[in-house]
């Protein structure tokens, strides 16, 4: 495979976040890459299912080709091709995320000519990972304004360790529109999402996620509405929690697990701390988001205000450059940084 205008990249400076950017951005702008020592600091280094996954849902959307896509393997090199297929179905296994191969596709799908159609199986509200709701609820939305048109169905819902959802992501072509995020306005309300398997419906896991952070909200002076309790049919028992903040110009959530040993209130204390902690500042997307917006703002362009700099962030804003983006990154004296950059020559 020749090397002629490759990019070179580090695998050491991240984990499968930097595998799934350059994937998406090398498929977007037509410019192929090497990486080496895949997630290099990682207890299990190299490529694992779920990065796999996600290699091979992209190199089937436009027909790259591929080397050392081999599970454990600690380089990869791809190829973009001109192909763009427009429906396509990938298994993640067990419990790998869906949502993390929908953010691998999100991007280039959303600069496409034809509507666009992938479903997935795999885990749906797992670690590590945006839940489903979070996805479908806030990501969405929020890029919505950017001119990414785009929508999740659920089919069935996949916890720990057995995976076994299916959800379904649908784009239609949209003109991309810059990104701005720069102040959020006033709180008009926390909803809360809470979802459990059927096996925990007797214990009444999901309803009192929801009756504990409504009250906890509450107790606090924050508008709360609980929006939806459901049990769901599922192979794995589990659950989760979202809480999304509804401000006048912006939308940020907080998400959280229920695992053995871990009682329903501890789940809703968890995400009411970090959505207490976010709203002590003012920055208009919540820390998670920061680094998920990135791909979309590099290529669209725009500005977006984020709470903190992560180090999800400082990785990808060099892969970002090499990449042809100009995205550049101002700390701000209150602890914010602003992010901002002019549409990618791709995309334009």
């Amino acid at each position: 495979m020749s090397t002629e205008g490759m990019i070179e990249i580090d695998g050491t400076a991240g984990g499968g976040q930097l595998l799934r950017t350059a994937l998406s951005l090398s498929t977007v702008t037509g410019t192929p890459f090497r990486i080496e020592d895949v997630r290099a600091t990682r207890p299990e280094p190299g490529l694992r299912a779920q990065h796999l996954a996600a290699v091979r849902l992209v190199a089937d959307l436009c027909e790259a080709a591929v080397e050392g896509a081999e599970l454990g393997s600690d380089s990869l090199t791809f190829r973009p091709g001109d192909g763009r297929r427009t429906s396509l179905r990938a298994d993640v296994g067990t419990a790998g995320s869906v949502t993390l191969l929908f953010d691998t596709v999100l991007p280039v799908a959303a600069t496409m000519d034809d509507a666009f159609l992938v479903t997935a199986t795999g885990g749906t509200d797992v670690k590590w990972a945006p839940t489903i709701e979070y996805y479908r609820r806030v990501k969405l939305p929020l890029l919505a304004d950017a001119g990414v048109d785009a929508a999740v169905d659920l089919a069935r819902t996949g916890f720990y360790p057995a995976g076994g959802g299916e959800a379904t992501l649908r784009t239609t072509p949209a003109s991309p529109a810059p990104i701005e995020l720069e102040a959020r306005g006033a709180l008009e309300r926390v909803e809360v999402y809470s979802k459990a398997a059927e096996s925990l419906e007797e214990r009444r896991v999901a309803d009192r996620q929801a009756d504990h952070a409504r009250d906890r909200l509450e107790d606090a002076g924050v508008p709360t509405e609980v929006a939806s309790v459901e049990y769901v049919p599922a192979r794995s028992p589990g659950s989760s929690l979202l809480l999304r903040g509804v401000y006048e110009r912006s939308l940020a959530g907080f998400d959280a697990l229920g695992e053995r040993g871990r009682t329903s209130e501890a789940v809703a204390d968890g995400a009411v701390r970090e959505f207490t902690a976010f709203h002590a500042g003012d920055a208009p997307v919540d820390p998670y988001m920061a680094d998920q917006v990135m791909v979309f703002l590099a290529l669209a362009g725009g500005r977006v205000r984020v709470p903190t700099v992560t180090a999800h962030v400082r990785a990808n804003l060099d892969l970002l450059d090499a990449f042809g983006s100009d995205l550049r990154l101002v700390r701000r004296g209150d602890g914010t940084a602003t992010l901002t950059a002019s549409a990618h020559p791709a995309v334009r």
